[in-house]
């Protein structure tokens, strides 16, 4: 993001230095001691003062007790001080004012994530809620992720957080990985390691190896949500990479459980399904957690999710990550369910970016509980 501004030139003392506005065009007239009273018929000032020798402007001012000099020249270059500064104070405001974060931290050069404790609008204000400019701003941000397990393939999805290829998705869709591919929304591919995980909270970091200028999300703030809010999910259900869908928050607060147990991630998922197992008010489902879970709070959701959806985006209104989906309900993994009855039943959770966001130093300290 760049500004121009305009540097402001010399300027002269409209007043002159008697404060007479039109002093010099008009001999001086001497006063008595009543002054002359305004004659409406006098003529207007002239378009163009006349041309006068060049004087030095001190001239026209007493000497100083402290010799400082007392010029015109020096007033502007005393003026031009604060006006520097309201220059650079504008520059700022523009920066976190009228721009978004990610716009801050390209004018700054740093890696940093991108996030902000109030709500921004990634996309225009005129487009809030549009869920093709959502989908238009967000989705290069969104990757796919494919790990390579002992049994087969787990297949996810990821956020982009840093230019250099910081990226945050679910601990169970790398869990248990001898390999990790991750595909971008351009189609370029890169392999990435794992940096950090907590399971207790299904949130990892992978960083991608040789990544650079990559789209950076805007994490905003799940504190914000309201249940009826409009969101819109990214993500590669079923390896369809960048598939975009929306519905509304649906709750708030959800206790869900998910398994903790490597082998049961490998079990669950070996088969290429990519469904993850997890529990929700007394019920199981997409299979059994197993013996170590981990229960956290979650964003019920509408939207349409599906396997492969596991560490996307959940986006509010305004363009924002509010969430990284985390579990999703398919009828499909029922034994008794009927090919009818397969795909999202409008059932999913979503992890709150503020969990995410207070578990990040955790996670870059390269934690793998």
């Amino acid at each position: 993001m760049t500004e121009s501004f305009r540097r402001s030139g010399e300027y002269e003392n409209p007043q002159g230095p008697q404060g007479d506005a039109y002093q010099g065009a008009y001999p001086q007239q001497q006063h008595a001691s009543a002054p002359a009273p305004v004659n409406p018929e006098w003529p207007p000032p002239p378009a163009h003062q006349p041309a006068q020798p060049a004087q030095p402007v001190t001239a026209e001012f007493p000497a100083q007790p402290d010799g400082g000099e007392h010029s015109v020249h020096a007033k502007n270059k005393r003026a031009r001080g604060p006006m520097a500064l309201l220059a650079a104070v504008a520059i700022v405001a523009a920066a976190v004012g009228g721009a978004t974060a990610y716009g801050f931290q390209e004018l700054t050069g740093k890696n940093a994530v991108v996030s902000s404790s109030t709500t921004t609008n990634v996309v225009p204000s005129s487009k809030k809620g549009d869920v093709a400019a959502i989908a238009a701003a967000v989705s290069p941000t969104v990757v796919e992720i494919t790990a390579t397990l002992s049994s087969g393939t787990s297949t996810g999805s990821g956020v982009i957080i840093t230019s250099d290829g910081e990226i945050v998705t679910n601990n169970h869709v790398i869990s248990g990985a001898q390999s990790i591919k991750v595909t971008t929304s351009t189609g370029k591919s890169y392999t990435a390691k794992v940096v950090g995980t907590d399971s207790a909270k299904d949130l990892a970091l992978i960083k991608l190896q040789g990544a650079s200028g990559l789209k950076v999300a805007t994490l905003g703030n799940s504190d914000g949500v309201q249940v009826g809010d409009t969101v819109v999910a990214i993500g590669s259900p079923e390896g369809l990479s960048g598939t975009v869908t929306s519905g509304i928050v649906s709750a708030l607060d959800r206790d869900v459980t998910v398994s903790t147990d490597e082998g049961q991630d490998q079990q669950s998922q070996g088969g290429g399904d990519g469904q993850w197992p997890f529990s929700f008010g007394g019920r199981q489902f997409n299979g059994d957690t197993g013996s170590s879970t981990t229960t956290y709070k979650a964003i019920q959701t509408d939207a349409s999710l599906n396997p492969g959806n596991s560490g996307g985006a959940l986006i509010d209104a305004g363009g924002n990550i509010i969430g990284i989906n985390s579990a999703m309900y398919s009828a499909s993994s029922n034994s008794s369910s009927s090919s009818s009855d397969a795909g999202s039943v409008g059932l999913g959770f979503a992890i709150p970016i503020n969990t995410v966001k207070s578990d990040l130093a955790k996670l870059r300290a390269g934690s793998t509980s």
